[in-house]
């Protein structure tokens, strides 16, 4: 406070007179600025370059390859193929953006930003699906989002963490077990609708109006976990030591890659699902099994990249924002979108799953909720977790069409 009341020229230029040569000429600050912002926009390609200039993304040549096979008609094998492969660059480059970004805004809130970017590619599935009256394939889909990312998923970042630093994996446990008090109440809103139609003297307007309405709640619980976890106890969904890491690229840039690989994902996907009807009537997959395994693991390739690749890193609460988080959102927002979607197309879209889904659901929540109690992980729960996945696989393969 005592330079307040200097001179100006007491502060920085007393000097002067004695190294006239060391006086700043008119340029010399000019120039500094030019050069500081050459190096923030050098810093800015280098970081993009590391994202983009990788041997995986040779692929990407897949991803206009795949939308001109659509275009040409050509054989379902090949829509698909092409289809699938595209997906897999555009995954890598989704989970290195997104890492980038969680750099900038945690892990907690790049987990959820990532979750709500993949489900956002499931959410234009849906609502081409509803409109094309595919209600069973929608639920098959949504069911199998949801599990694929509570076991397959988890149980892969469980077992990539635990191989690679040969150790236990921490996270918060409170946060976990937030995410998996709302995967309960998605469980529970799937299984009272399917039984209450098990009743005698019911009928389909009855559990279309409880399912539009329960869809209402579910999405208001939604909006209210999302003020839980980003404000009123945002501290117990962050990650335990976390620090402050330098960001590859700035968050703008990031956002941008998040976007336009998303975008290249909904596309490819949307070819991908309309190819998977031919390569069923040729290889004679099972339609459950289509549904509930091979669609949402196709669809959610950029998330179990993501998971994945920032599990064997360490860091696990991101992740579990990935992976679980991904569920919370299927279970309490695509699935009453969903619902919303078919009454404004007046499409039979109901919460009425299957008894066979609602059980493995509910079964799903609570095995998961047993890994995740103790706020740590290891390779054995998450092989525990895929083999899980494995069983209702095998049993979607013999359900009958």
């Amino acid at each position: 406070m005592s330079h307040l009341g200097q001179h100006p020229g007491q502060l920085g230029y007393s000097h002067v007179s004695q190294h006239d040569s060391d006086v700043p000429g008119p340029q010399q600050p000019l120039t500094g600025k030019v050069e500081e912002g050459q190096d923030g926009c050098s810093r800015e390609c280098h970081g993009v370059g590391q994202i983009l200039c990788t041997p995986m993304n040779v692929l990407l040549v897949f991803v206009p390859l795949g939308v001109y096979s659509h275009f040409a008609h050509w054989s379902a094998a090949a829509r698909f193929s092409c289809n699938f492969v595209a997906i897999v660059p555009l995954a890598a480059i989704l989970g290195a953006s997104t890492e980038a970004l969680a750099s900038h805004t945690g892990q907690m809130i790049g987990g959820l930003l990532n979750a709500t970017f993949g489900n956002a590619v499931e959410m234009i599935v849906t609502v081409n699906a509803i409109k094309a009256g595919l209600v069973n394939v929608v639920q098959g889909s949504l069911l199998g989002s949801i599990l694929s990312n509570m076991l397959l998923v988890l149980g892969m970042s469980f077992f990539a963490a635990g191989v690679v630093h040969e150790k236990e994996s921490k996270f918060s446990a409170k946060g976990a077990s937030a995410n998996m008090t709302c995967l309960t109440l998605g469980s529970i809103a799937l299984a009272l609708p399917t039984i209450y139609n098990c009743m005698e003297n019911t009928s389909t307007e009855d559990v279309l109006s409880i399912s539009r309405i329960s869809s209402a709640v579910i999405a208001g619980v939604y909006v209210l976990f999302l003020i839980f976890q980003l404000f009123t106890h945002a501290h117990l969904f962050a990650a335990e030591g976390e620090e402050d890491e330098d960001a590859s690229i700035s968050a703008c840039s990031s956002v941008l890659l998040l976007l336009l690989a998303t975008l290249a994902v909904a596309v490819c996907s949307e070819f991908l699902v309309d190819s998977i009807e031919g390569v069923t009537e040729e290889y004679g997959l099972p339609g459950a099994f289509i549904g509930v395994i091979l669609l949402p693991i196709v669809g959610n390739a950029a998330e179990h990249a993501t998971a994945v690749t920032v599990a064997a890193k360490g860091k696990m609460d991101l992740a579990l924002g990935v992976a679980v988080g991904s569920s919370t959102q299927i279970a309490l927002l695509v699935v009453p979108f969903s619902v919303i979607v078919g009454w404004a197309f007046d499409v039979p879209m109901s919460l009425d799953f299957r008894i066979f889904d609602t059980t493995v659901m509910i079964l799903s929540v609570f095995i998961t909720h047993t890994a995740l109690q103790d706020g740590c992980s290891n390779w054995l729960e998450g092989s525990i977790l895929i083999a899980i996945y494995v069983l209702i696989a095998i049993i979607c393969w013999y359900i009958p069409d």
